[in-house]
């Protein structure tokens, strides 16, 4: 059963989604709790912990997001390299086939 965040983030199918909610909440939970052991302010405890959860959330979205691009490009030329090496293998476009003289 999926989880939607907000009434449109669907926590279960939106990819690094799950991961920026757990983050942020624990993120949440350490700057709020550590400015009110630091203050002793509960309400503005409370507003740095809305602060923290937001600002951890975004930051590890942009990271994990960013990573994820990076891995299915990786993907994608890992990918169009083997369909290289299947369609050029044996040719004489093969960049591994030692060049000679006589060719």
């Amino acid at each position: 059963q999926s989880f939607k965040l907000l009434g449109f983030l669907d926590v279960k199918n939106v990819p690094c989604a799950r991961e920026s909610v757990l983050y942020g909440s624990v993120g949440s939970l350490v700057v709020g709790l550590g400015h009110f052991l630091a203050t002793s302010r509960v309400r503005r405890s409370c507003d740095f912990a809305v602060g923290g959860f937001i600002c951890t959330m975004l930051g590890y979205w942009f990271y994990c997001r960013y990573n994820l691009a990076q891995q299915r490009i990786r993907q994608r030329m890992i990918r169009e390299g083997m369909k290289n090496k299947l369609l050029f293998e044996g040719s004489s476009l093969d960049p591994e086939r030692k060049q000679t003289g006589n060719e």
